[in-house]
């Protein structure tokens, strides 16, 4: 696996203290993105926590995430959670270090009081004397929450810098691309009232490791809860890996509801990814779950498509002047003041998905900007079907016959793709495999970039003839 070492910078590390009239937690930020450039340590907010029990719990749910790994768990991981501030709440996000589990608390301006929420992405520190402090909090007393540092400690601390150095697996930072374009295709399944969430989540096996979970597991509606089944069924989520959602546990006695999502799927469908949404006060908690225990965002292959044509990259540049950090993009409005259709729309959100540029809220049926420091040429780089597919392109491998496309691998073997009704499929062994529930394989992708290339090359043809009329 490659990975990047990425320098965290704090001025100093986030702490819980006694304050006067109560306690103050002050969440340390790194170099982040603002509307105003980018700053080496921007303030998000300083106010109050309306719940701060809630909050810590949910807070810690999140940093549980980011160290844990339920796949392979003799490995280490140690990520710092990244905050958005959207101008209206509060975002903390995180992977897990195998890249199988998202997670996300949305602070909400009911969650908040006395303070104006700022705009911008960064990192936070959460250290494990601050998880210790957190985990110790046992009363509602007023919880004053300060997310960047002091404006005097910005002007005059001379101190010691606090510098972590992360490593950052190149597939758990294509994770965050991927994980909104699943989530973008979910729907809400179910939503069960507090007693009944509280029971279904602590009757799920809390195992882990290599095999906790042998094969996928399927719950459907059921009045207020979700019972077993053993097969999908219409209506039907898929639950994989039930014991990933341990770190639901930490809220649940604050949960007023539990909200469920996923994909449509028919009788007899393979493992999807689900999001789980445990309602909290003035906040939401969510964890989305990959299709597999072993199985990680980074490889499924969603964003593919978005990526492999140049009218997405062009629309992205001109999307990405028009986000200005809504806590709700809407694709219709943005649609009207760019000029472009929908689901022009909609590939060019997947394409500044690919930089950490926008993440989707399954809530709200929504995407939301926030800046990751992530670029999308570096996620081209790391994706080897994207460069293979372009390498067949470049070396002439692709023929088109109608329907048909034959693409001539570097073996020499010639690979046979079939459009039926819009969906391409190969006869090559990724396609046998997979069977596109891993997105395109290399020569389907191949295809479509000859086949939008001839499209462009036949609209540029139609305007010459135009204008010479």
């Amino acid at each position: 696996m490659t990975r990047s070492l990425q320098a965290v910078a704090y001025r100093r590390p986030s702490v819980l203290e006694s304050a006067a009239g109560g306690q103050l937690l002050g969440l340390e930020t790194s170099r982040g993105a603002t509307p105003m450039g980018v700053k080496d340590h921007p303030q998000f907010f300083a106010g109050f926590l309306t719940s701060p029990q809630v909050a810590s719990a949910a807070l810690l749910a999140v940093a549980d995430v980011a160290a844990a790994r339920y796949y392979q768990q003799q490995l280490r991981a140690s990520l710092d959670p990244v905050v958005t501030g959207n101008g209206d709440r509060l975002r903390f996000e995180s992977f897990s270090g195998c890249c199988g589990v998202y997670a996300r608390l949305d602070v909400l301006e009911p969650g908040l009081d006395g303070g104006e929420v700022g705009h911008g992405t960064t990192n936070v520190d959460v250290n494990n004397p601050l998880r210790e402090a957190l985990s110790r909090i046992g009363s509602d007393d007023p919880l004053h929450l300060r997310v960047g540092p002091e404006e005097l400690a910005v002007t005059t601390m001379d101190g010691p810098v606090v510098e972590k150095k992360v490593p950052l697996p190149d597939r758990w930072l294509r994770g965050f691309a991927e994980a909104q374009v699943i989530a973008a295709g979910f729907d809400l399944r179910a939503e069960l009232p507090a007693a009944d969430a509280v029971r279904f989540l602590r009757a799920l096996p809390r195992g882990g490791g290599r095999g906790a979970s042998a094969g996928p597991r399927w719950v459907v509606p059921s009045g207020n809860t979700l019972r077993p089944t053993t097969r999908a069924v219409p209506g039907a989520v898929c639950l994989p890996g039930p014991e990933r959602l341990i770190a639901l546990q930490r809220v649940l006695r604050h949960a007023t509801a539990l909200r469920v999502y996923g994909p449509a799927v028919a009788g007899g469908a393979a493992a999807t990814a689900s999001a789980w949404e445990v309602v909290l006060p003035g906040m939401r908690l969510t964890l989305t779950l990959s299709p597999d225990a072993s199985r990680g965002f980074s490889g499924e292959g969603g964003v593919l498509d978005a990526l492999a044509t140049d009218e997405a990259a062009e629309d992205a540049e001109l999307i990405s002047v028009l986000l200005a950090w809504e806590p709700r993009v809407d694709v219709a409005d943005l649609a009207s003041a760019s000029g472009l259709t929908p689901e022009r729309v909609r590939a060019a959100l997947i394409r500044l998905g690919t930089s950490g540029r926008v993440g989707y809220d399954t809530a709200e049926a929504a995407y939301f900007h926030r800046e990751l420091p992530y670029d999308a040429e570096r996620v081209e780089r790391h994706n080897p079907r994207l460069r293979s597919a372009r390498a067949l392109v470049a070396a002439g491998a692709v023929a088109l016959d109608g329907a048909l496309g034959t693409v001539t691998a570097e073996d020499g073997h010639v690979h046979r793709v079939r459009d039926e009704a819009g969906v391409l499929s190969c006869s090559c062994l990724w396609w046998a495999k997979y069977r596109g529930g891993r997105g395109p394989c290399k020569h389907a992708l191949a295809v479509r970039m000859v086949r939008r290339g001839d499209a462009a090359a036949e609209r540029d043809m139609a305007r010459v003839e135009a204008d010479a009329r």
